[in-house]
């Protein structure tokens, strides 16, 4: 992910040189790849990891600056009790169902939409221009462009949609029809199902939601007025629909990780005061539908400082332990339980306080420490007597034989005349490495015969060969197959001593039962 330095300063008060933010970041586990430089900025190229969706924008990254070195994080755009400084003109509440109706709402939790009207679409501003292309957007024009502006800038994706192209100026957020079907924006069309989320409007989907808008209600250069859409989609929905459509976005990108969904109030207003200072127009009142109300993660740890020592050797004191997490909006509530905020869907457990503890207190003063011993270790009965089996048959003159735990179809019936396998359901494999050999063994014959064929071919035929492995066989329905562990051996030829051969007498069924006694 491409993060601007310049950027990252009108966030955050930085007083970091561009390296030195580079090396702060790395160590607290946002490693820095590379830094690349764009006109007279600098981009940051940050590996970010799965867990960490809330660091999936420049305010995320500007908080964990904020952490390390405990500057102010400044703040973006206008704020909801700024709407006169945009001419919000006052929407009636009782008009809300009737433009946006959620009848999925366990795969969208919340939605809000802003009607912006008399908007003028063209470029974008210079400004806005450079500053997507330092991080690798292009531009489109100056609607689209502020979607894609506060994406980066808050974290969280949006969707402009031309409101007289949507029939009956409404929003229905709904599971997709069976037949279906939608061109999106890259103009591919695209059948749905009802495992798909789709945002439609009176007749059609115009949007397959948290990944693509349509063609069929997207922005072009004779759109007026804009219908401006920020939600919070269900993060495995949006991740099965973008593998099943074959298409990811950046939007999907987050959406499947999570967002913050506390976040998208102060989203569409940060988009809905660039409109209007870039495109003109004039924005009604927000509707939000949010018909259940986040609750805050609660985890428990009754002594944090002693579980950040106990699992990384770290001694940090409890007042250092409530500062950083509090500094990173995970507050304690003083009753041994901590509530982790709204853009933070990686703390679960106390080892994820551990781990922000020990992010910000360094990893490197982690000291090198060797485990205790509690005593030489000892084998398990059941390895002691292998190694006894083996030692015995090995004085004997036997070789140890290893073989395969498949074999090929062409042994199936080659040993029903022994009942115990004759009656016993063989273990079949879905995939093999070896062609043909897609049956677990539920005996060690197949394998010894065909090493006593791969010698005979070589023109060795004095042989003592043993074996001591598993045989499966299969089970009940939905259970695992049995696996007994035995050991076989096999006698051919005449008696050897190490490379010696004693000529005159030819292995015989009692030089077989001397040696298992």
């Amino acid at each position: 992910m491409n993060i601007s330095y310049n950027w990252l300063k009108d966030i955050i008060d930085l007083d970091l040189t561009a390296e030195e933010t580079a090396a702060a970041l790395t160590r607290v586990g946002l490693a820095i790849e590379g830094i690349h430089p764009h006109g007279d900025d600098l981009i940051f190229d940050i590996d970010l990891t799965s867990n960490r969706p809330d660091c999936l924008s420049h305010l995320g990254v500007a908080r964990e600056l904020g952490v390390i070195t405990g500057a102010e994080i400044r703040p973006v755009g206008s704020s909801p009790g700024a709407v006169p400084s945009i001419d919000a003109v006052p929407f009636p509440a009782v008009l809300a169902p009737e433009i946006v109706k959620i009848e999925a709402p366990e795969l969208c939790s919340r939605f809000t939409a802003r009607i912006i009207r008399n908007v003028k679409i063209g470029p974008s501003p210079e400004w806005l221009i450079n500053r997507l292309e330092a991080i690798g957007e292009r531009s489109i024009n100056n609607i689209a462009d502020i979607t894609n502006y506060v994406m980066h800038e808050l974290g969280q994706p949006m969707h402009a949609f031309d409101l007289d192209k949507l029939a009956g100026s409404r929003i229905v957020v709904r599971r997709a029809a069976a037949g279906d079907t939608i061109t999106t924006l890259d103009e591919v069309e695209r059948k749905l199902d009802d495992s798909v989320l789709a945002i439609c409007d009176a007749e059609k989907p115009a949007a397959v939601a948290g990944v693509m808008g349509g063609m069929n209600s997207g922005i072009t250069d004779e759109t007026t007025n804009v219908l401006l859409e920020v939600a919070y989609f269900d993060r495995d929905n949006i991740r099965q629909t973008s593998r099943k459509l074959g298409l990811a976005t950046e939007a999907s990108y987050r959406f499947e990780r999570g967002v913050d969904i506390e976040n998208l109030i102060r989203a569409s207003y940060r988009a809905t005061e660039l409109i209007v200072e870039l495109a003109g127009g004039e924005a009604a009142d927000l509707i939000d539908i949010y018909p259940s109300r986040h609750r805050a993660q609660t985890v428990a740890s009754s002594d944090l400082a002693n579980a950040v020592t106990r699992l990384s050797g770290l001694e940090v004191p409890p007042a250092d332990c409530d500062r950083i997490l509090t500094d990173l909006g995970i507050t304690p509530s003083g009753d041994g339980t901590f509530s982790s905020p709204s853009w933070r869907h990686d703390i679960a457990i106390e080892e994820d306080l551990v781990e922000e503890v020990v992010r910000h207190s360094g990893y490197e003063n982690i000291g090198n420490q060797l485990p205790p011993a509690y005593g030489a270790g000892e084998l398990a009965p059941n390895e002691d007597r292998k190694r006894q089996i083996r030692r015995t048959l090995t004085d004997l003159g036997f070789i140890e034989a290893i073989g395969y735990s498949f074999i090929d179809t062409r042994h199936d019936g080659r040993f029903e005349l022994i009942p115990e396998i004759a009656g016993r359901e063989l273990v079949e494999l879905r995939d093999s490495v070896i062609e043909g050999a897609v049956r677990m063994r539920p005996t060690m014959i197949p394998g010894l015969l065909e090493a006593l064929k791969t010698n005979f071919n070589q023109q060795r035929r004095d042989l003592k060969l043993f074996e001591i492995g598993k045989v499966f066989a299969a089970s009940s329905a939905g259970k695992l197959p049995i696996e007994r562990e035995i050991f076989a051996f096999a006698v051919t030829g005449g008696e050897t001593f190490g490379e010696r051969s004693l000529t005159g007498r030819e292995l015989d069924f009692y030089d077989a039962k001397g040696s298992f006694e």
